[in-house]
């Protein structure tokens, strides 16, 4: 999954915007810092998220927003120091300390490995969540949060604040809002909880979709939705879970089937039948010709003949996870996902939809998202949700090119913010609501 989130994360980099004032400056020193070009990003990122906050903040929340006290710059490959009672040696990271109001970020490995991993929006978008702590803060954060509250209400705030920035009111950054949010939804995959933990334990901050879904809210619906956010919120949305009992491993890494199974197969097509009773594309293993449309790899769909035709090979490839050591795909979902976009298809050509252009990709990734969420652990399906399946849903999504979210003839919706955020409003919504959204 690295491999494929590494190589998209090159195309976006926020950049200094020439010809406008200087962004209103927060004078901070930062205390231990080698006035490098990590150390300046990070703080230049500090002063605009700060700059936003004190624009956003009396409109929203009735009140002035006042600024961090204190910046801290370490290198967790040097020697100790010592910040909100913990030791920085060998602990890249960033974080808030509200003991003393203050924001530390570590140069010497987590920041230049996530700048040159995703690009320097993906240090932006780490310090943006960490303010969004101080955020917290001056809202009267109660004792007793859950910690996972917490971090989504963070991811959230962070939401808002690109929103901002792509909306072009940053004097100090520019960011498109197409492909230049990859690298952020990237870097949320990065840093997502492990696989098979779950969202109540002490120090979660979520899944990769879950991070995304609370991004996605403060992009689309401001920060005001992200003081909403509450435990109630999470437990109905959350897809994080621990692997059951009888979970083994079959070769390819705990939650994840042989894809080219033709049990699993047959499994599959139940579940999109049951999800989709009046939709009946035939499903082959042969790669069939087809007179009106391309053959897409690995998973094809012929409009005249109502027919759906696989590529075993080229689907075991994304449905085997990476190992260590080795290249891999993604995930026997990502895989099982991609067949399951070719069947909605067939479900838009049978409402009388059309099937080409940037609507109907959209609109496919939509019905794929809530086909998965008739699958969801415990559902009774003949096939389940494993733990990290929507991750791999993820990962597909922000490759270059994703036939999760592609039209008949394979054309992608033009980022991955529009193709996750489509998913995600069939899994957390309904089938109506991608008819209606993506027309």
């Amino acid at each position: 999954m690295l491999r494929i989130i590494t190589a998209i994360a090159a195309v976006a980099t926020v950049v200094a915007c020439a010809g406008q004032p200087a962004a209103p400056k927060v004078d901070l020193p930062v205390s231990g810092g080698d006035g490098g070009a990590i150390d300046k990003l990070a703080a230049d990122a500090v002063a605009d998220v700060q700059a936003f906050w004190q624009e956003t903040f009396p409109s929203t929340f009735n009140g002035e927003f006042t600024p961090v006290r204190r910046l801290v710059s370490y290198d967790s490959t040097g020697a100790s120091q010592e910040f909100c009672g913990a030791k920085t040696a060998g602990v890249p990271n960033a974080f808030y300390c509200p003991a003393d109001d203050s924001i530390a970020w570590d140069r010497g490995e987590l920041l230049p490995m996530l700048s040159e991993s995703f690009g320097e929006a993906s240090v932006v978008a780490v310090l943006a969540h960490e303010i969004g702590h101080a955020v917290q803060l001056r809202l009267g954060d109660r004792p007793g949060t859950p910690t996972i509250v917490r971090e989504q209400q963070a991811d959230c705030y962070t939401g808002a604040y690109f929103r901002w920035t792509t909306d072009g009111n940053s004097r100090t950054f520019k960011l498109d809002a197409g492909q230049g949010l990859n690298p952020i939804l990237s870097t949320l995959f990065f840093i997502r909880d492990a696989v098979g933990s779950d969202f109540d334990a002490q120090g979660a901050h979520g899944s990769a979709f879950d991070r995304v879904t609370a991004f996605q809210f403060g992009f689309s619906e401001g920060p005001a939705r992200c003081a909403r956010i509450d435990i109630a919120e999470i437990s109905r949305r959350s897809t994080q879970q621990k692997f059951s009992p009888d979970e083994r491993d079959v070769g390819l890494g705990k939650g994840n089937i042989r894809v080219d199974d033709a049990q699993a197969q047959e499994q599959l097509i139940r579940t999109l039948r049951a999800a989709f009773p009046r939709s009946q594309p035939t499903v082959t293993r042969a790669r069939a010709r087809c007179a009106d449309a391309p053959l897409t790899s690995p998973v094809a769909y012929c409009p005249s003949t109502n027919v759906i035709s696989l590529s075993m090979q080229d689907l075991v490839k994304i449905g085997t996870p990476p190992r260590r050591g080795r290249e891999g795909g993604i995930g026997d979902f990502a895989a099982f996902a991609e067949i399951a976009s070719r069947y909605m298809l067939s479900v838009q050509q049978s409402a009388g939809l059309t099937i080409e252009g940037p609507a109907a990709a959209q609109r496919t990734a939509c019905l794929t998202g809530t086909w998965a969420a008739t699958i969801v652990s415990g559902s009774g399906a003949a096939l389940e949700l494993s733990p990290g399946d929507l991750d791999e849903a993820v990962a597909e999504m922000l490759a270059p090119k994703s036939l999760i979210a592609a039209d008949v003839k394979g054309a992608s919706a033009s980022s991955g913010f529009d193709r996750v955020e489509a998913f995600r409003d069939g899994f957390l919504r309904s089938a109506d609501t991608c008819l209606a959204k993506y027309r």
